[in-house]
């Protein structure tokens, strides 16, 4: 696009927010302080690189078998780098520990992973200037074929994730330092009941204890921050999951951790911007995993939907932008994965630059002064407003792709690159 017209239509949008108060450069160079998580596993529809399995298991499916799926770490980091070239701002990455690569050949069990199987992830991290996230793998593997791992009732089940869990929390710790980015580890569970059971709260007693047995190691909040994931219900555990909300928010209370919100982990008519201010009542942090739950948790690419607004206006309007931690979390193999990335990640940056657009003060003020004509009148006239150009211009200013362009470039990418892969 034509550098002239998008600096022309910035300056008319600049002068049209400034009636209601925005300063949009303000908007712009905050904008691009707020790092988001890209999840690595979007990039090989969360296979890892363990062994080759086409049996997630632990209630997650990935459908679609476009062409072009990363085989290695190197190509996975290749196709990291496109897309982040295509997406304006600073970020970070979501590892997960099944993305562990061999040392020496040799690959080793989940319970005895270290921080030298994830060295070229850090320093291909680093040379990024990028943080990195983590999260153990608790999926995927022979000791969670029973559908149940921290709350399994066979003792050496348990001691085998625990011991995962311990790992992954030294690893975690010591990204963070070699980085000196914060790294928040996520611990995601698939335990639950396809039929109703009966001793819910043996499961639940057992989950709790793995947990205090995982987190008793003392680690440095600089380096390294504890967040636990509940769910609903998963593909198998469709009448109760050990995990719930209300299980993991009081653990979180209780013992000093993050709790994070997956966007497709609650009813389908639930939503987590409605959770996040009530949450940071008595939290320090939270972690969100921004999703698109079609039909509950099914991980769709993210758009700019009326949820995604809604997440980052609450995240905005709370001032909470240093106290929310922002992940991705979805994977779609039926279309180009790198360009899943860019979209959702841009749609992710999309929402939190018309949030900072908002003049939030002025529709505050009518709201405490029971004016809710004015509040209403004044957020629908908002959504006209010529928010495309202010983005377009924070893209051109980030020298990455305006508008459609960046599709033309993956497109270039899956000819020459992605269609040569097995």
């Amino acid at each position: 696009m034509n550098a002239g017209r998008i600096e022309k239509a910035y300056s008319l949008a600049k002068e049209a927010y400034a009636e209601f108060g925005v300063n949009t450069d303000s908007a712009l160079s905050q904008l691009g302080k707020i790092p988001v998580s890209l999840h690595c596993w979007q990039g090989d529809d969360v296979g890892g690189f363990e062994h080759s399995t086409s049996d997630l298991g632990g209630g997650i499916q990935c459908t679609g078998n476009y062409p072009g799926r990363a085989r290695t770490a190197d190509e996975l980091r290749a196709d990291l780098d496109k897309a982040l070239s295509l997406i304006p701002g600073k970020h970070r990455l979501n590892l997960h520990a099944c993305y562990a690569e061999p040392v020496g050949g040799k690959v080793v069990e989940r319970d005895n992973l270290e921080f030298a199987h994830f060295k070229n992830w850090v320093e291909w991290a680093g040379s990024r200037e990028m943080g990195v996230d983590f999260n153990p793998t608790f999926f995927a593997h022979p000791e969670a074929d029973s559908g149940f791992t921290l709350s399994s009732p066979d003792a050496g089940i348990r001691r085998y994730w625990v011991a995962h869990g311990i790992a992954c929390r030294k690893i975690s710790e010591k990204i963070g330092a070699k980085l000196k980015s914060t790294c928040v580890m996520n611990t995601w569970i698939p335990d639950g009941f396809k039929d109703i059971p009966v001793d819910r709260k043996g499961y639940r007693e057992r989950l709790k204890n793995s947990l205090d047995e995982m987190y008793a190691m003392k680690t440095d909040p600089q380096c390294h921050l504890d967040a636990v994931e509940s769910k609903l219900f998963g593909i198998g555990s469709e009448s109760c999951v050990i995990g719930s909300h209300e299980f993991y928010m009081g653990y979180a209370v209780a013992n000093d951790k993050l709790l994070c919100l997956d966007a497709g982990h609650f009813h389908p008519t639930e939503v987590i911007s409605d959770k996040i201010s009530s949450i940071l009542n008595f939290f320090d942090e939270l972690l969100l995993h921004v999703s698109r739950p079609v039909r509950w948790d099914s991980d769709h690419v993210v758009i700019l939907d009326d949820e995604l607004r809604a997440i980052a206006l609450e995240i905005v309007r709370g001032n909470y932008l240093k106290r929310v931690h922002i992940g991705l979390d979805f994977f779609d193999a039926t279309i180009n994965r790198v360009a899943a990335w860019v979209i959702g990640t841009r749609c992710m940056i999309k929402a939190l630059c018309y949030a900072l657009l908002e003049p939030t003060a002025r529709l505050r003020k009518d709201e405490l002064e029971g004016d809710y004509t004015s509040r209403l009148a004044m957020l629908e006239e908002l959504k006209t407003m010529p928010f495309g150009a202010v983005w377009d211009y924070y893209c051109l200013t980030s020298s990455v792709p305006v508008g459609h362009e960046w599709l033309a470039e993956v497109k270039r990418y899956e000819k020459e690159v992605l269609s040569k892969r097995g």
